[in-house]
């Protein structure tokens, strides 16, 4: 959908890598913030996993697999095999949403109690053909984030104690671009870059959350 840009799901892992580096800026457990990337990685690991041991998992796995970098990592309890992706276009400006969705660990932010950091459950990589300024970036971010939260609100999806759920635990997002095309100064809903990166993370977002809510009756 994206030239240059290559997508693998399975049971290990979700990967995206890139021909060219990519702009990006991200939430991940290794090398989130701003960054240059050739590669994405959202690895599958277990619910069980501590904190501390989780460094040294997604290095090895980026060795075995001869993944090019550098490379920014996510780290997920949700089944990577069933990653949801969808893509979007307008006015020359498309997004391709990559996600991966895990619900048992709802939280609400701003009530929810401090915890214990398990892996993330929620994660969304979305990769746009575009030229974002680094505040687009970061805008696109809280459009994926305004997605999610009114998709499980709409599904009506809450905490053990009541609360309307905004997210999980320790949900992650990442926005790469390619740089190419036309300078994007804004990433929120109504603007081009945002829509499609609304259009496809909710596509995506949504078909994960049906897909567990159908598996946990």
């Amino acid at each position: 959908m994206i030239d240059g840009i290559e997508t693998t799901v399975d049971r290990e892992a979700v990967v995206v890598t890139a021909r060219e580096p990519l702009a990006v800026l991200s939430s991940a457990v290794v090398r989130g913030g701003f960054a240059s990337a050739r590669a994405i990685v959202n690895l599958h690991v277990p619910k069980s996993l501590r904190q501390e041991d989780s460094d040294a998992l997604l290095p090895a796995f980026v060795d075995r697999r001869r993944i090019p970098g550098p490379w920014v990592g996510l780290l997920t309890a949700a089944w990577t095999e069933r990653a949801q992706v969808a893509g979007e276009c307008l006015n020359g400006v498309t997004a391709l949403a990559i996600v991966t969705v895990g619900l048992s660990n709802r939280v609400a932010a701003g009530t929810t109690p401090i915890a214990v950091w398990t892996p993330s459950t929620i994660n969304a990589i979305i990769v746009v053909d575009a030229a974002p300024d680094p505040a687009a970036l970061v805008n696109t971010v809280m459009t994926v984030t305004e997605v999610k939260t009114s998709l499980l609100a709409a599904a009506d999806l809450r905490c053990t104690d009541g609360h309307v759920a905004s997210g999980t635990s320790t949900d992650a997002i990442v926005v790469a671009a390619t740089g190419r095309g036309p300078r994007q100064r804004f990433g929120g809903p109504i603007s081009d870059l945002g829509w499609v990166v609304g259009r496809a993370s909710r596509a995506a977002l949504g078909a994960g959350i049906q897909r567990w809510i159908e598996e946990h009756p």
